[in-house]
């Protein structure tokens, strides 16, 4: 009984987790590169673990079902968020506002850099010679948004920090 409950209670956290992104990130569509999918995957890492892996490819799944399947995208975010999710493991030891800020904040500088990829490898597939320009292409085309991304998503880490904390401490307090 104890196992089924709590992978009852598992279930029900991923299912909010994956919400709680999906509804954050339509909240905020409006406004190109401001995101709190990057802060929450963060968040959600530290205080629920490896329980956050599941919840990443549920999340990409909705994506999916929502906006539709775009193979270069797709295949982005089946591997960048997954990043963000291992980074956070990493560094979760320097459990502060400015190290979180600083990750949430780098990641958002890369994040263009990262979804390059798919366009090197599946272009170098269609045409051998055009993948490295493509992913390059892209890559710098994107800059100026990587640069929104990536102030906001420290922004939102200084900010959001904090109250986000204390309310996961109560959660993760509560279920032990």
């Amino acid at each position: 009984m104890i196992n089924n409950n709590s992978k009852a209670r598992d279930i029900v956290l991923l299912s909010l987790m994956v919400a709680i992104i999906e509804v954050c990130k339509l909240a905020l569509s409006g406004i190109a590169n401001v995101e709190l999918t990057s802060f929450l995957i963060i968040m959600f890492t530290l205080y629920f673990g490896k329980k956050t892996f599941w919840a990443i490819p549920a999340f990409v799944t909705v994506e999916i079902l929502i906006f539709g399947f775009e193979l270069m995208w797709v295949l982005a975010y089946c591997y960048v968020w997954l990043i963000l999710y291992l980074l956070t493991l990493a560094l979760s030891k320097f459990k502060s506002v400015f190290s979180m800020a600083l990750l949430s904040g780098f990641y958002g500088l890369v994040f263009g850099f990262l979804c390059s990829f798919p366009y090197l490898f599946v272009t170098s597939a269609l045409n051998p010679t055009a993948g490295l320009k493509s992913a390059i292409a892209y890559w710098i085309a994107g800059i100026p948004f990587d640069v929104v991304h990536g102030v906001s998503n420290f922004v939102i880490m200084l900010v959001l920090y904090v109250p986000l904390s204390k309310v996961l401490e109560r959660v993760v307090n509560k279920n032990t």
